[in-house]
Order: structure tokens, then C-alpha cells, then sequence
């Protein structure tokens, strides 16, 4: 079927059309012995593409036990609400920190559109569809789902967001990192050699919890990753060292822009374009740098928006701590 691939070790990758276009967002389907789990389930408006996959993967509705969020951003949990009415006997997990806001999703709309506005919220989302609180599992580090004969682990991924968890498959030994392991798109490839990039979105990003949480993911030395932009990908040593030195590489451009406000955002938005040309020419992609640019856009725009939240949050920390410093000490009762 178009827009579905199929790996080993019954895994497969749906597209989910995020935002109108092709490979951009990934929807994973894990299936043992009839059982199915999906992770993400991109927007509202992937829900009919993760049905007709699951149909022509053979998988009726009522075989999949597990639809798991791997974080709240709407591009991979706008569309829970409205498959989980599709799924009889499925249940959805999710973070415990945010796992209520299935039940009513409108801090997740408001938080959308603190990033997007309501118009291009609405467009590229639609409206979000409560789930039963019956229905819900709240998420645990460590946690293991059954499925057919093998289990799922849930680990918790802080750093593209505090609620940020992934999903360890040790049969494939592989992760299923949502943006826990940055972005790689296949129109990079050289040779099948993937490239990785950071991705510092909006409205947690922190840095220290990215790097903690892919060294962590690192100790099981895991074989292949499954990212929600996009796909599979391997060489995974290597694409987490590129990672790190990356995520240095944006706290660094971030904390030598000037300026507050818009000023801040384009300062930061060059920086990450230069930096894109440097990573081009450094690991030779397939496709030249404008056309990188073009291709990376959208996540440029958003990591810089995340690194200027990122800074601001750091600048409150430490005028706290300063003026914690300055404070005398309370005299004891």
C-alpha cells in the first residue's frame, strides 16, 4: 500500500499526511501474533490513512490493544481522540503528567495555538475529540505493555518535552523515539547513511534532558530507531553523537543572539540556517543547501521559537536565583 512500509520484526511506518505533505510525520504499527500496537497516531486528519493501513496490513480494529503517545505535540496526538473511537477495544497511553488532558483536551488546543494561532491550529489539526477516561493508561518509566508474545517498555524521554516517553521494542532492539531522537528525513539519505538534526520545539525544550535521556536510550545499544520524522533509521551511534554535538551546537547560537522579542527569533533563525549549510556540506547530503533549507523549514522555525522559551525560562532561573542570593536569611522562630 502506498504510504506504508513495511520493516521486519512486524513493524511498519504509516505516513500520516502531517500538514499536506509526504514523509514528513510517521505513524509506527507493532503486530505479534494478531495483536496490534500503534504508536502516535499523527492528527485528525491521518486517521482514515492509520484505518486504510491497518486494513490492508490485515489488522481489524479490534486487534490493536495499545495506541501509545509518545508526547501531547498535536502533529503526533491531535488524532488519539477521534481513533480511539475506532479502536473498540483498544487503550490509549500516555505520560501520566498529561495523560488527563485526553479526557479534555482544550489546554492542548491552547497550547497549539500559542505556537501556531487558532487559524493554522484548526487547519492543520482540526478539532480535538475527548477520550474516555476509561480508556486511559497513565504511563510509568518502565512500564511493559503485552502484546501477542512480546512486550513493549516504556521509558520516560524528558527534553523535547518534560511528558516525552519512548518506547523500547527489545525484539527488534529498537526504540520508537518520537522526537526524542531528533528529525531525519529520507531525501538526505546518501547511500542509505541517514543524518539526524535536533528538534528543540516549543514549549519545553531542554537541553540537558535531551542529552540524558538519548544517552539513556543508548546503554540498551539499540539496533535501529523509529522516528516520528521520519521513519527508520541505523547507524545509531553515530547519528547520536551527530545528535549531542548538535544540540550544543543550537544552545550555543541561541545564548549568542541579542535583542528579546522578534529581534531574538530572526538572530536565532540565521543562526540555525548556517548552521544547516555547515551540516550539509559537512555530511554531503543528497540534496543541495537551499533545498535542505526549504525541506527543514518548518522545524527551523519551530526550533527557534524553542530555544527562545528555552532562554527566557533560563534568564528567570537564574534572576531567582539572584535575587534568592540577595534575600537575608529568615530569622528562626
Amino acid at each position: 500500500m502506498e504510504g506504508v512500509i513495511c520493516h521486519p520484526d512486524g513493524i511498519a511506518c504509516i505516513d500520516s499526511g502531517h500538514g499536506g505533505q509526504s514523509r514528513q510525520a510517521a505513524v509506527h504499527v507493532v503486530v505479534d501474533h494478531g495483536r496490534a500496537a500503534i504508536i502516535d497516531t499523527g492528527s485528525n486528519a491521518s486517521v482514515p490513512r492509520v484505518m486504510a493501513a491497518l486494513a490492508a496490513l490485515d489488522i481489524a480494529p479490534e486487534a490493536v490493544d495499545w495506541v501509545i503517545l509518545t508526547h501531547m505535540h498535536l502533529a503526533h496526538a491531535g488524532g488519539a481522540g477521534s481513533l480511539m473511537c475506532a479502536l473498540p477495544r483498544a487503550r490509549v497511553v500516555a505520560h501520566a503528567e498529561v495523560a488527563g488532558h485526553l479526557t479534555n483536551p482544550a489546554a492542548l488546543w491552547e497550547k497549539a495555538v500559542s505556537v501556531y494561532g487558532a487559524e493554522q491550529t484548526y487547519r492543520l489539526f482540526g478539532w480535538l475529540t475527548p477520550v474516555d477516561m476509561r480508556r486511559i493508561v497513565a504511563s510509568c518509566n518502565g512500564m511493559e505493555l503485552p502484546l501477542g508474545e512480546r512486550a513493549l517498555t516504556i521509558l520516560n524521554a524528558p527534553g523535547h518535552a518534560r511528558h516525552h516517553i519512548v518506547v523500547w521494542d527489545e525484539r527488534a532492539r529498537a526504540f520508537f523515539t518520537g522526537d526524542a531522537f531528533g528529525v531525519s528525513y529520507r531525501e538526505f539519505d546518501v547511500g542509505g547513511r541517514s543524518f539526524i538534526f535536533p528538534a528543540t520545539s516549543p514549549s519545553q525544550f531542554d537541553p540537558e534532558a535531551m542529552i540524558g535521556s538519548i544517552e539513556r536510550m543508548m546503554e540498551r545499544e539499540p539496533r535501529q530507531m523509529f522516528l516520528a520524522h521520519f521513519g527508520r533509521v541505523g547507524g545509531v551511534e553515530r547519528l547520536a553523537n551527530d545528535l549531542c554535538r548538535l544540540i550544543h551546537a543550537h544552545v550555543a547560537l541561541a545564548r549568542a543572539a541579542h535583542g528579546e522579542g522578534i529581534v531574538r527569533h530572526v538572530q536565532i533563525l540565521a543562526g540555525l540556517e548556517e548552521l544547516v549549510r555547515e551540516e550539509c556540506a559537512r555530511q554531503r547530503w543528497a540534496v543541495n543547501a537551499e533545498i535542505s533549507l526549504n525541506l527543514l523549514r518548518p522545524d527551523l522555525g519551530l526550533n527557534a521559537q524553542g530555544l527562545g522559551v528555552w532562554l527566557d525560562a533560563e534568564m528567570d532561573a537564574a534572576a531567582f536565583e539572584a535575587l534568592e542570593d540577595d534575600m537575608p536569611m529568615a530569622a528562626v522562630a
